[in-house]
């Protein structure tokens, strides 16, 4: 089976778990143990360890995941009902093409299960296989990756930490319909690149943009299947990282705000968070980002894709030639835009007919300005 490549949780792990209170994580969660494989159909969220990193550029350090393990399972949980369950590590295989395969296995049988992974890395070219792992789904995948660069290579290179994006652009079969970018930092990313994210009708967003009003990037959550965390994404003064110093990036607030918008999306079905540097400085940062993740999903609202439009407010608003329909959840208070469906064959875009957007994107149109990421969704639609 798919669950022979998981290595249980390590031993150390789960004696020092022995020791915490009844009210800590560490003694709610259920673990993967030489003698058990936790029961999946009790389990919503599962987190899963990947030993590889020879994508990264600091390929001959060890991945070691214990101190996360250590520092999540001392915290104490909010008021969540989601049951977790720590599956253990996928170990490095005997090239990163192994790892790429057990990995998607193990994240494809999860979420045709309906269980959320967690996946914490290794280098981030372990998106790779996470998207690959949709395939089985046959499904359009939208990408969103909390990242300082856009991770562009060239077409024949290795597949790396640096450069996955253009393998799951350029690879058959094609199942990407979005790929947005959280956080780039324009002095890591050439002009060309920028460029080709707006040719190719993708979304991208500015560290500055973000940090100034994190609130703009929620609709983009709404809207992703996986969520791709680059660590080398966090300022050093809040990650810890030295390893690789990074001056500028999210501090430790945002970056646990963004992992609970990214758990609030009732669409969200798999979160990666990648490129750890195994120290124990960092480790705090990752387990409350973790937390903050499953803090998200326990407020989850089963809105759209998977509510009915019913017990949504219409909005109609004519703008030059169109005719732009808003839908407001009476619930939440989120709003979506209509984006008009354009058969060309491929019945897997049926699925993206509502766009979330935002109140100001609603008070934008209003004012006869057409919202940018609804005609870039347009424009895929059409192509």
């Amino acid at each position: 089976m798919e669950f022979d490549f998981l290595q249980p949780v390590n031993d150390k792990i789960l004696k020092l778990v022995q020791g915490f209170t009844s009210q800590q994580l560490g003694s709610k969660i259920v673990f993967h143990t030489k003698d058990q494989f936790p029961d999946l159909n009790k389990i919503n969220i599962a987190i899963i360890g990947v030993l590889e990193n020879r994508g990264s550029d600091n390929v001959d350090s060890f991945v070691d995941l214990s101190a996360i393990r250590t520092e999540f399972y001392s915290m104490f949980p909010g008021n969540w009902d989601a049951s977790v369950a720590d599956l253990g590590d996928i170990l490095a295989g005997n090239s990163a093409t192994d790892t790429y395969f057990a990995l998607r296995k193990v994240v494809s049988s999860l979420i045709k299960n309906k269980i959320i992974p967690i996946v914490i890395g290794g280098s981030q070219d372990l998106t790779y296989a996470l998207y690959r792992a949709y395939d089985e789904l046959e499904q359009m995948v939208n990408l969103v990756s909390i990242d300082s660069k856009f991770d562009f290579g060239k077409e024949n290179e290795t597949v790396l930490a640096s450069s996955f994006l253009t393998k799951i652009i350029i690879d058959e079969p094609n199942n990407l319909f979005n790929y947005c970018n959280i956080g780039y930092q324009t002095y890591y990313n050439s002009q060309e690149e920028i460029d080709l994210i707006e040719k190719l009708f993708f979304d991208a967003y500015r560290l500055g943009e973000v940090s100034n009003n994190i609130a703009i990037a929620e609709p983009v959550f709404r809207d992703a299947d996986i969520v791709s965390l680059d660590l080398n994404a966090v300022k050093s003064s809040d990650s810890g990282n030295f390893v690789k110093f990074m001056p500028n990036g999210f501090n430790g607030k945002e970056i646990c705000s963004l992992s609970r918008y990214a758990g609030i999306s009732d669409k969200v079905s798999l979160f990666g968070i990648f490129n750890h540097n195994d120290s124990v400085q960092e480790s705090v940062l990752v387990a409350q980002i973790i937390w903050y993740f499953i803090e998200g999903f326990h407020y989850r609202s089963h809105e759209y894709p998977f509510g009915s439009r019913e017990n949504y407010i219409k909005y109609i608003v004519p703008i030059e030639d169109e005719l732009l329909v808003f839908y407001k959840s009476d619930k939440t208070d989120r709003w979506w835009i209509e984006i008009p469906f354009v058969s060309n064959g491929n019945n897997k875009l049926k699925r993206n007919t509502l766009l979330p957007c935002s109140y100001e994107e609603y008070l934008a149109a209003c004012n006869q300005e057409i919202p940018e990421r609804w005609w870039k969704a347009q424009r895929k639609n059409v192509l």
